[in-house]
């Protein structure tokens, strides 16, 4: 049951009648008619914007307009009234039986919120896709549970999602790996060693080192790396993305592919994606003026092979081979991109961090190209996480060596908490990240404030004297339930399926997040009432049936939550210590 949408579909219904009757002309496009909460509650209960839009192509006074819709809606018996407002906006209200079916819908129906709006397209969201150096660290984490919240809301949206991480193991940060292995492979047989600039000093490569040496013994000792770096440097590749699926574990999160780029070399799959550009008269030969700024790693004045990117909205063409015949840094992820094509997914979707703003056009210009315009990518961004305990900067890791790591976070506050938290503002907006302020039990702590009323209603569950099992819950006579705080609470219930499709369609999750709280507001808010007003207390001593009913509407509004929690990926607490 999605009540703005059944609403909407009155008001479509009444403005094509409208049309029958000569009172608006034909042809007029309605896709723009939006029913919606009006921005000020005491207003009405929804608004639409119909006359407003409908005026222009009509040649009509939206007032004009606005009193034929209302007359229409009004024989709805659903609707109570609908009022105009200002040049043209219509309020509506509606019936009490209204909302108490929403309550009983959230209760009975286990796919409440649920929505077709997908139609099972294909997605692909692609997250995390750190270079297998070393552990995740904090801005890794932001990346990793915006882009599994993302994949969770689209798949809760009708989509059908597949989550990957693309292992960024084919170029020579991959090599710098291997030989800082190496030299703890040569501390784990007794020897001093110095880690020079450029080579990664952290503590997590100590038992990798020890491993190695498990595994060869003495066999690369006083050797060149042209001995040992092919095989150190699979070995390490591994052990790194065993501790980086620990750490996605830390977090609850399980990629459904990884794909390697080092799969795409030898393969023909760059070759390849390059000839399908070349087919499309997208590849030449040329010299590219210098950008303006720092000039990228695979930037250089004599002649290369370049794509014709700029045909597709980027800044310059691209290189995809240097003048000495090597790939460019752009090739793997052309192939890369071109596999997700050829893979049939109907949209992409790719997680960065802010820092790889720069490759967002280049990015979209390939896809765009190679898939002749059927597939569209969207990049999202995440931007910084700013840590902070006790009113200071939070300090680096010892363990990582540069950095605070993925781990450090979940074990101060666990991962429900870091989840929550790095959706509390949107993706593309700094996020400041304070150990006490996101673990202390108050309002302004949003994870606390909607864990809070899920445990506050299980609460109520265990003390009811009453059956509270949701079949006898979905029989209970809600008609009872028609004070103004009541209907509140209903009246936000009822805007999920909603709320659903809009952060769905925007790729938002922050917006869950925000809607959570919202809800739990209007809980908290009853349960307050209740100290002060009895006919407002959940359990009704000496009457079952109004026991019940209530306490239908709060196991409704608790099953919302749980429904919004799962989609962020976290779990509902029973009972709060």
């Amino acid at each position: 049951m999605n009540l703005f949408a059944d609403i909407r579909a009155t008001v479509l219904s009444a403005l094509e009648d409208m049309v029958r009757s000569g009172d608006l002309p034909q042809g007029l496009a309605m896709g723009n008619v939006a029913v919606e909460p009006p921005r000020d509650a005491a207003h009405g209960d929804m608004a639409t914007n119909a006359a407003m839009v409908l005026a222009k192509p009509a040649k009509m006074n939206p007032r004009a307009i606005a009193d034929g819709l209302a007359a229409k809606l009004t024989a709805d018996p659903r609707i109570t009234s609908a009022d105009v407002a200002g040049p043209g906006f219509l309020n509506m209200r509606l019936a009490d039986v209204v909302w108490q079916d929403v309550a009983k819908a959230a209760l009975s129906d286990a796919t409440y919120g649920q929505s077709t709006l997908g139609q099972g397209q294909k997605i692909m969201v692609e997250y995390v896709s750190a270079n297998p150096t070393g552990p995740l660290h904090v801005g890794h984490t932001r990346g990793a549970v915006f882009g599994d919240a993302l994949a969770g809301l689209l798949a809760y949206a009708g989509y059908d999602v597949t989550k990957e991480y693309y292992i960024n193991d084919g170029g020579g940060q991959v090599d710098v790996l291997a030989r800082s292995v190496y030299l703890r492979y040569l501390e784990a047989h007794g020897q001093a060693v110095a880690f020079e600039d450029g080579t990664y000093p952290g503590d997590y490569l100590i038992p990798v080192g020890q491993a190695l040496k498990d595994k060869v013994g003495d066999a690369y000792l006083g050797k060149g790396e042209q001995f040992w770096l092919d095989e150190v440097r699979e070995f390490s590749t591994e052990a790194m993305m065993e501790l980086i699926r620990e750490d996605l574990g830390q977090l609850g999160i399980e990629m459904d592919t990884f794909f390697s780029e080092k799969s795409l070399f030898g393969s023909g799959r760059i070759e390849g994606a390059i000839e399908r550009l070349d087919t499309l008269g997208l590849i030449y030969t040329g010299t590219l003026e210098p950008p303006k700024g720092k000039l990228p790693d695979d930037w250089e004045a004599s002649e290369q092979t370049l794509f014709k990117s700029t045909d597709f909205g980027d800044d310059q063409d691209r290189p995809v081979k240097k003048s000495d015949g090597s790939w460019a840094y752009f090739a793997p992820d052309i192939a890369y991109h071109w596999d997700k094509v050829d893979r049939g997914f109907d949209g992409l979707i790719n997680v960065f961090g802010a820092d790889h703003g720069g490759y967002v056009k280049r990015l979209k210009a390939v896809v765009k190209a190679l898939s002749e315009d059927k597939v569209e990518l969207e990049i999202k961004l995440t931007q910084l996480v700013k840590l902070f305990k006790n009113g200071e900067p939070f300090k680096m890791s010892k363990r990582a060596g540069t950095f605070v790591t993925l781990r450090d976070v979940v074990d101060q506050v666990g991962p429900d908490v870091t989840r929550f938290h790095m959706l509390t503002r949107k993706n593309d907006a700094p996020l400041d990240f304070d150990f006490d302020k996101v673990t202390e039990q108050s309002k302004d702590n949003p994870v606390f404030y909607v864990q809070y009323a899920h445990a506050r209603i299980n609460s109520v569950l265990r003390k009811a004297e009453v059956d509270v099992s949701d079949d006898a819950l979905g029989a209970a006579d809600i008609s009872q339930l028609s004070h103004e705080a009541e209907l509140a609470l209903i009246k936000k219930i009822a805007e999920w399926p909603r709320l659903v499709e809009i952060a769905a369609k925007g790729h938002e999750p922050h917006k869950i997040a925000f809607y959570l709280y919202d809800l739990a507001s209007e809980f908290h808010a009853l349960w307050n009432r209740g100290n002060d007003e009895a006919s407002l207390r959940f359990l009704q001593e000496g009457d079952a049936g109004a026991t019940q009913a209530k306490i239908a509407l709060i196991r409704a509004t608790q099953l919302v939550i749980a429904a919004g929690l799962g989609i962020l990926g976290v779990t509902p607490v029973e009972e709060m210590r």
